[in-house]
């Protein structure tokens, strides 16, 4: 009976730790639920000079789109600049850039491979050209976004209020091509609504999601440039943020559109990379965390909340699968009839963690796709089929994970597509709800 008790009180301590360490999370959702409508921002007191950085490798089919987008802001075309970094580049991006109108740069460097380096390098090259304080901040995009036409103004009035860091909303251009694209979609518009805009209206930092953010030019001179060049960069720069005092800002009408992997291999190798970058984020500013999370004056919350952001809390969950599994192979020792007790409680166990699994995520994909059901590029049976994949896509990050850790890992370039690849349903401005 002691090895009972024991399982009994391991299960249950899992289950309180993880509940009590991401209970925040589930403060972030209802919040997200109640306060869904989005207030317009107030108009902003100047209209400030801005440039586009977009760093591309082999991106000749989907540059000129993402420029054209740009092209069309509700902005003044004289206070926005679009530069582009042909980076490493074989094919025809440079030209095709220059010719939908940008101010391009070449770069060919095959030992500092990645977005961080030629983020890095495109910034030396604007101050090179055009001085230190030619422009107030930049947008970063990636070579395959489309851009909503207020997606500069809306950025704009929150600068105006004082952020020096801004993420937005980031939607995507390819929801309904399969259940692959339809999961990460649900996670960004997850992140959106129940993370980034909860955190907002609280007073906490959020977090930069790889495209579509804002940085001021205050904070290049602070960090010398875009010294971030771990694999997931805009983790490591939002953890930096957060470690310095920084708050990173929200503009929820602010929209692009990304374009997501439709092959799983491709979507394999990606976040492959995302989860060597965590650990590597990890490694580097985890102990920082923690010490901000008793000692930050005014961070202490974003603190915490980055330090559950990053932290590889699938270890404890496999943990636990684990545990249960030898413990059932263990009890073939044990007298029969404790045996039976101890089988039907790790079995109940194992069964509930998979279906507490599988009906929780269904429940918060299905949220998110509910709350922002209108911004949501598909047909409605694409949207709710959907839902049902997105728990699936989700447990592939376990097997990508426990890979991450042992495997080394370096950027791999992703095929994109043009928008009508897509059949988008509409790519026009919807910046509210």
């Amino acid at each position: 009976m002691e090895t009972l008790r024991f399982v009994i009180n391991v299960n249950i301590a899992i289950v309180v730790l993880m509940t009590a360490a991401y209970f925040y999370q589930y403060v972030y959702t209802i919040i997200g639920l109640i306060f869904r409508k989005v207030r317009p921002e107030k108009e902003a007191y100047q209209l400030h000079r801005f440039a586009t950085l977009i760093c591309a490798r082999n991106e000749e089919g989907v540059i000129g789109e993402l420029i054209d987008s740009l092209k069309k802001q509700n902005y003044p075309s004289d206070l926005l600049d679009i530069y582009v970094l042909a980076d490493n580049c074989t094919d025809n991006t440079a030209r095709t850039a220059r010719e939908a109108g940008a101010i391009v740069y070449e770069r060919q460097n095959q030992t500092r491979v990645g977005k961080g380096y030629a983020l890095d390098h495109l910034l030396s090259k604007i101050k090179d050209d055009k001085g230190q304080d030619a422009y107030d901040g930049y947008f970063i995009f990636d070579a395959d976004n489309i851009v909503d036409p207020n997606f500069v103004a809306e950025m704009n009035k929150t600068f105006d209020r004082g952020y020096e860091v801004i993420t937005c909303y980031r939607n995507s251009k390819n929801f309904g091509a399969n259940w692959i694209t339809a999961g990460y979609s649900i996670w960004f518009l997850r992140e959106a609504r129940f993370l980034n805009y909860p955190r907002m209206l609280l007073g906490n930092s959020c977090a930069v999601s790889g495209t579509g953010f804002f940085v001021s030019q205050r904070m290049i001179d602070e960090n010398n440039g875009w010294p971030f060049h771990l694999l997931t960069e805009d983790i490591q720069f939002s953890v930096h943020c957060v470690i310095k005092g920084h708050k990173i800002g929200y503009c929820d009408r602010a929209i692009v559109y990304d374009e997501q992997p439709t092959s799983f291999s491709q979507s394999w190798s990606q976040r492959l990379r995302w989860a060597k970058g965590f650990f590597q984020v990890d490694k580097k500013y985890m102990l920082h965390l923690v010490k901000g999370v008793f000692t930050s004056p005014n961070a202490k919350m974003s603190c915490y909340d980055f330090l559950m952001t990053v932290a590889p809390c699938v270890f404890l969950v496999v943990f636990a699968i684990v545990f249960n599994l030898l413990i059932l192979v263990s009890v073939a020792f044990q007298p029969h009839f404790l045996m039976h007790l101890i089988v039907v409680r790790t079995s109940r166990f194992l069964a509930l963690a998979v279906v507490n699994f599988y009906i929780g995520l269904v429940i918060y994909g299905a949220l998110t796709v509910a709350c922002e059901w209108k911004r949501i590029k598909a047909t409605s049976w694409q949207k709710v089929r959907y839902i049902w994949a997105f728990p699936i896509f989700m447990a592939t990050y376990v097997p990508i994970t426990f890979v991450a850790l042992k495997r080394n890992v370096s950027w791999t370039h992703i095929e994109h597509n043009p928008v009508s690849k897509f059949d988008m349903l509409a790519t026009g401005s919807q910046s509210g709800h």
